[in-house]
């Protein structure tokens, strides 16, 4: 197979994703997606893109897909990010060469990211023990018992470990790979490539390294839809439980029910976490102080919004404004 040549050397930009045979193409895709397209608005320090086999031969993806790749896994000893999108099955035995051609690269820093049951690759390789990790709920129990030296979660739609990041279900690997570009350019790049992912920005909340809520379901978000926006237009108010039932024209018990199968969390629940949402928003956004922002998301106080920033995100409102304010790499 040719080996690309790259105007940079630097292996720090240098994206590289596994293409085997049997490969996931939608999992595939979000890497292209987010890494591999041209987006000369980013600038010359932008990532570079390369597809590394792991079989040799023609290689054949999900849906009659065939493949043309950039090299083998001799291309993970340049890369700066490593992506396992997916995996052929999770009983299927991952080869040596792979799981060495990762420990390598883990060994020297590149960053390992799985989507999906990619993580059972990193599994095998040994590159998660005594780690977290979270993969498609489907596959949870089995990665539990084939690797009990894993720490897995289950309820989280990705995991970032610092050098090794793994997602959940499928369309989950968006919001890492989000997040990663986040983590690399800042607020204002993640926001622009969301945008033209159509796809909300920074569902990962910033610093914390989880998701904390699963995502919301369909089901009676239109029957409760109004109410859910004028709650939202107005997170500065009080909106205690009984009145949102009155107002939405239900029981209490009844509410509770639709409610939790509209968003997937109880009404307390989503509306902190909307708050959080918004107060991320204003932090990023603009120069508001603190008690300004507190008061603008419901939470009365600095002392509530700080209380809750660190319980949830990890990070105290004023340190999350220094690290993600737009227009500050």
């Amino acid at each position: 197979m040719p080996k690309p040549v790259f105007a940079d050397p630097s292996p720090d930009r240098l994206v590289v994703a596994l293409a085997y045979d049997g490969l996931c193409t939608f999992e595939f895709g979000l890497a292209v997606e987010v890494f591999g397209l041209p987006r000369p608005e980013m600038g010359p320090d932008w990532y570079r893109f390369a597809v590394a086999a792991v079989d040799a031969g023609p290689l054949a993806a999900t849906g009659g897909v065939r493949l043309m790749v950039d090299g083998g896994l001799d291309l993970l000893d340049q890369a700066g990010t490593v992506i396992v999108p997916g995996w052929r099955g999770v009983e299927a035995p991952v080869p040596d060469a792979l799981s060495a051609a990762l420990r390598r690269a883990h060994g020297r820093g590149a960053r390992l990211l799985s989507i999906c049951s990619g993580v059972f690759v990193l599994a095998a390789a040994g590159l998660l023990d005594g780690r977290r990790a979270t993969t498609h709920w489907r596959y949870a129990a089995a990665l539990s018992t084939r690797h009990p030296a894993v720490t897995v979660d289950p309820d989280v739609l990705y995991v970032d470990e610092g050098q090794v990041l793994t997602s959940a279900g499928s369309a989950a690997g968006l919001d890492l790979c989000l997040h990663l570009v986040r983590r690399d350019f800042g607020a204002s790049a993640a926001n622009s490539v969301a945008r033209r992912l159509v796809l909300p920005a920074h569902r990962d909340g910033g610093q914390a390294q989880f998701i904390e809520r699963p995502v919301p379901r369909p089901s009676g978000t239109a029957r409760l839809g109004p109410l859910l926006d004028d709650v939202l237009a107005h997170l500065d108010r009080s909106h205690p439980l009984a009145e949102l039932a009155d107002r939405a024209g239900m029981s209490l018990r009844s509410f509770l029910r639709h409610f939790r199968a509209a968003t997937g969390m109880a009404p307390g629940e989503w509306l902190l976490a909307e708050r959080l949402r918004r107060a991320r928003d204003l932090l990023e956004a603009g120069d508001a102080g603190i008690e300004q922002v507190a008061l603008a998301c419901g939470f009365g106080t600095a002392a509530t919004l700080r209380h809750h920033f660190n319980r949830r995100l990890g990070i105290s409102p004023a340190a999350y404004r220094a690290r993600f304010r737009r227009g500050v790499p």
